[in-house]
C-alpha cells in the first residue's frame, strides 16, 4: 500500500465549531472525537456505554471543548437537549458485533430506528444543518461487484434471517437521513465504513477473536498451530486501520457532496485464511487454518470501490501487516495483564 496521502483534512480549518459525536464513548466514535478535539473543535458526546467506554476518553477529560454526557439514543429528549447549540451531528450510535445480530436483533433494530428518527428530530428542533451518518458495508450483503461502489442494488436476502437486522436498521437510517436531508439542511453525507480494526475495538470482531484463540494455543507443541476458525478460509475482505478511516470520513465529511455517500476503507482484499496467517506472524507462531461451519448469511466476499473519496483526496496509508502489529500486541497485552480468574468479554462472528 502506497505510503503517501493528502495533507490532513481539517475541518474548515478557519473555523472552531461544535460537533455532537452520538456513540462518541465507541470505538469509532471516540477515535472521531479525538481527530475532531485535535482539530481544534468543541466536542459533545451522546452515550450509554452500554458497549462504548467512556475510559477510551478519560486522557481527553481535562481539554476545553469536550464534554461527555451520558444518554441514550433512543430517549428523544436527551438526544434534543444534546444537540442544542451544536453545529454538526456525527451519528454513529449502534449495536455493533456480529453476535449481537443474531441473539438481540430486536435491540439492534430499535435503536437503528428510533435513534434516527431522534437524531432527525433533534436536528430540526435545534436548526442543525449538517449531519454525517455512519451506515455499514452490510447494506449490500453479498454484492455483484467487488470491489464494490456506491452504487450497488441494497438488499436484505432473508427477512427471517436475525444477522440482517444490522443490515435493515442501517439502510433505514440511510434511507431517513438521505430523504429528510433534502429540505432543511446544508449538507447531508453518508460514510459506509468497510472493515475497520485497529486496538480496542471490542471482543466481537474477527481479528481480537482470532488473536484470543491463537493466544489460547500458543503452547501447542504442535507446529504450525491448527486453528479452528469459521467457514473455509478462502472468505475475503478488506481491511482498514482506523486512523486511515478516520481520514477517510474527514476527508467525505469536509468534501463530500450534499446527499453524497462514500465507500471509506482500503481495496485491500485478503482471505481469512490469509488474515489468520498473518496473526501468526504476528505472534511467532505458524499456523495451519482448520475449515469449520459459518454462520447464515455470512457474506462471501467483501472489498470496497473507493475511487469516489479517492476523488476528494483520501489516500490509505496503513498497510496490513503494520497496522495488524498494532492491534495484535494491544491485545495480547490485554490478555496479558488480566488477573487469573478476571471475567472475559463474550466473543463473536468474525465481523469487522
Amino acid at each position: 500500500m502506497t505510503e503517501s496521502r493528502a495533507p490532513s483534512i481539517r475541518v474548515r480549518d478557519a473555523e472552531t465549531r461544535t460537533f455532537l459525536v452520538t456513540g462518541g464513548s465507541g470505538f469509532l466514535g471516540s477515535a472521531l472525537v479525538r481527530r475532531l478535539v485535535a482539530d481544534g473543535h468543541r466536542v459533545r458526546v451522546l452515550d450509554d456505554e452500554s458497549r462504548g467506554r467512556s475510559v477510551r476518553l478519560a486522557d481527553l477529560a481535562e481539554r476545553a471543548g469536550l464534554e461527555i454526557v451520558q444518554g441514550d439514543v433512543r430517549d428523544a429528549a436527551a438526544v434534543i437537549a444534546a444537540a442544542s447549540g451544536v453545529d454538526v451531528i456525527c451519528h454513529l450510535a449502534y449495536v455493533n458485533g456480529t453476535r449481537f445480530f443474531y441473539e438481540k436483533p430486536d435491540l439492534v433494530l430499535d435503536v437503528a430506528v428510533k435513534g434516527m428518527v431522534n437524531v432527525l428530530d433533534a436536528c430540526r428542533a435545534n436548526d442543525v444543518r449538517e449531519l454525517l451518518l455512519v451506515s455499514s458495508s452490510e447494506v449490500y450483503h453479498d454484492p455483484p461487484r467487488v470491489p464494490t461502489d456506491e452504487a450497488v442494488p441494497l438488499t436484505i436476502p432473508d427477512v427471517g434471517n436475525p444477522r440482517f437486522s444490522y443490515a435493515a436498521g442501517k439502510l433505514i437510517s440511510e434511507v431517513m437521513a438521505i430523504n429528510a436531508g433534502r429540505q432543511g439542511f446544508d449538507r447531508v453525507v453518508v460514510v459506509r465504513p468497510h472493515n475497520v480494526y485497529g486496538p480496542d475495538m471490542g471482543n466481537e470482531h474477527v481479528i481480537p477473536e482470532l488473536v484470543a484463540k491463537l493466544r489460547a494455543l500458543l503452547e501447542a507443541p504442535s507446529d504450525p498451530i491448527k486453528l479452528q476458525i469459521q467457514g473455509s478460509g478462502e472468505e475475503t475482505r478488506a481491511f482498514v486501520y482506523v486512523d486511515d478511516f478516520i481520514e477517510g470520513l474527514m476527508t467525505a465529511l469536509t468534501r463530500g457532496e450534499h446527499l453524497g455517500i462514500y465507500h471509506v476503507g482500503t481495496q485491500d482484499e485478503v482471505s481469512i485464511k490469509d488474515l489468520a496467517e498473518r496473526i501468526g506472524r504476528c505472534l511467532g507462531r505458524r499456523i495451519e487454518v482448520v475449515p469449520g461451519e459459518i454462520q447464515r448469511g455470512s457474506p462471501r466476499r467483501r472489498c470496497p470501490d473507493i475511487s469516489k473519496v479517492s476523488a476528494l483526496g483520501y489516500r490509505p496509508r496503513v498497510s496490513l501487516d503494520d497496522g495488524l502489529a498494532k492491534a495484535v500486541a494491544w491485545y495480547a497485552g490485554q490478555a496479558s495483564a488480566a488477573q487469573p480468574g478476571a471475567d472475559v468479554p463474550a466473543l463473536g462472528g468474525n465481523k469487522q
